[in-house]
């Protein structure tokens, strides 16, 4: 835990942005794996974390706006308890180091919050973003299952985001911690990126080398060498020369803080010439955005920004032609682009992405496109002092998206089919950094791993 003062602060902040009424807290509960004794790694929910701390199944809490009363609810362990996990510390005691003194049995929330719905008074919780959750909510509230999201509090949401937004010391120190640990695996990964290698072998390497260090990893990492499939969770292939291999991983904190970096490696470790070529426009899409992220600057520019460089970068090339500022206008570029160039990350990888990627990233001075490639942008809104937000730029030759557009004859007056052709057997090339926006400026947390040209193929060189 941090020191009591942060979450008693926390918990008075989120108070303050709240008009009335009891805020509902649900942490998570254990789920089977595949029989009831069987059970998941347990994860606490993120924004109990943030404002209880404890790192418990089967708890609840309420804040009330009116009286000011904080109660966590939960069930002291039991002997038979004790047999099979040892002896913990009370929630009670727990409680205590949170700045919480009143606790109560599991079995009274739900009398507090009848009693308080008969009083006509407004019970506050987040969209829950799993089954037993809303069963709760529906058991607790009487809101039947499948509308219980849409009846989730927005005032309560938008108060949370805000909070949770602005990173602390502790939280930054937390992160910084897992860039370490991202470090390791990353360079690990390099070395081990060689001919006959399998991928699921650097999976296993670079995910062991979180747990070595404190927690898991912080997602499902990406081992790949078809680095066009952007979310590739398949480790079968084998790694063979002229291929690029797609490292998508980061680890997690023992208080749960993440990191989430990406980096792309020759087989061999040495990158031919249409590789580096490839390469080094995504290279300098991210150092570019890097270079102009501070405050008050929208971010949904920096994406623009980060397109526009990988547009010009593909024409040099002959692969796309014509007016850059139109092509990207008109969304040309998110052929070879087409996702947005980063979100928040702390408590979560997609930092608060339960509560509504619309409340995080966009706000009423602005709104989510539809177009395609900028509508999966998860993050545009003005960069603020504290965010922690990823830059992951990339360019993918997906094969049954240019054999699509191609038929269809779309953006012809952009795009160099003939020459497209010619990468279809490329794969794909991300370079993602996490970088802390400071009043000034940028900090890269990640500015230690290799991303540069030689760079990287110094480490690949290195003995493992």
């Amino acid at each position: 835990m941090f020191p009591k003062q942060v979450y008693v602060e926390r918990r008075k902040k989120l108070r303050s942005q709240i008009k009335s009424g009891i805020l509902l807290f649900l942490g998570n509960q254990d789920v089977a794996f595949n029989y009831p004794a069987n059970i998941y790694p347990f994860r606490q929910d993120s924004s109990f974390l943030y404002f209880f701390a404890i790192d418990q199944p089967a708890l609840a809490a309420i804040i009330d706006i009116d009286s000011g009363e904080e109660i966590i609810f939960g069930d002291e362990i039991t002997i038979d308890d004790i047999i099979w996990m040892g002896k913990l510390p009370t929630i009670k005691e727990l409680s205590e180091k949170a700045g919480i003194n009143k606790v109560m049995p599991s079995n009274e929330l739900g009398k507090i919050l009848s009693s308080a719905m008969q009083k006509g008074r407004k019970i506050h919780y987040l969209p829950p973003y799993r089954g037993e959750s809303k069963h709760q909510i529906e058991t607790l509230l009487g809101i039947k299952y499948d509308q219980v999201k849409e009846n989730s509090s927005v005032e309560f949401i938008k108060a949370v985001v805000s909070l949770r937004s602005v990173k602390d010391k502790y939280e930054i120190a937390e992160i910084e911690k897992m860039e370490k640990v991202a470090y390791d695996m990353h360079t690990t990964a390099m070395q081990m990126a060689k001919e006959g290698i399998k991928e699921q072998q650097i999976a296993g390497a670079i995910q062991g080398i979180t747990l070595y260090n404190e927690g898991p990893v912080s997602f499902p990492v990406i081992v790949t060498v078809n680095g066009q499939t952007l979310h590739n969770n398949y480790y079968g292939n084998d790694l063979k020369n002229g291929r690029m291999i797609v490292v998508d991983a980061g680890a997690e904190s023992a208080m749960h803080y993440a990191s989430d970096i990406t980096r792309t490696t020759p087989v061999g470790g040495k990158f031919n010439q249409r590789q580096k070529e490839i390469y080094e426009i995504v290279l300098n899409s991210n150092m570019s955005v890097i270079s102009n992220s501070k405050p008050e600057i929208f971010y949904k520019d920096m994406h623009i920004l980060s397109a526009k460089v990988v547009a010009q970068g593909l024409k040099d090339l002959g692969i796309m032609k014509g007016n850059i500022e139109e092509a990207v206008e008109n969304g040309a570029h998110a052929l070879f682009y087409p996702h947005g160039l980063g979100h928040m990350m702390g408590l979560d990888v997609h930092d608060m992405e339960g509560l509504g990627e619309n409340y995080i990233g966009y706000d009423n001075e602005i709104q989510r496109s539809k177009q395609f490639g900028l509508a999966f942008l998860r993050m545009g809104r003005r960069l603020k002092p504290g965010f922690v937000v990823t830059v992951e730029p990339g360019i993918y030759f997906i094969p049954e998206l240019i054999d699509l557009w191609k038929a269809e004859n779309k953006f012809t007056e952009f795009i160099n089919y003939d020459k497209v052709e010619h990468y279809k057997d490329f794969g794909g090339v991300r370079i993602e950094d996490n970088i802390l926006i400071t009043p000034t400026g940028c900090q890269v947390l990640s500015k230690d791993i290799p991303k540069a040209v030689t760079d990287v193929e110094d480490m690949c060189s290195k003995v493992e």
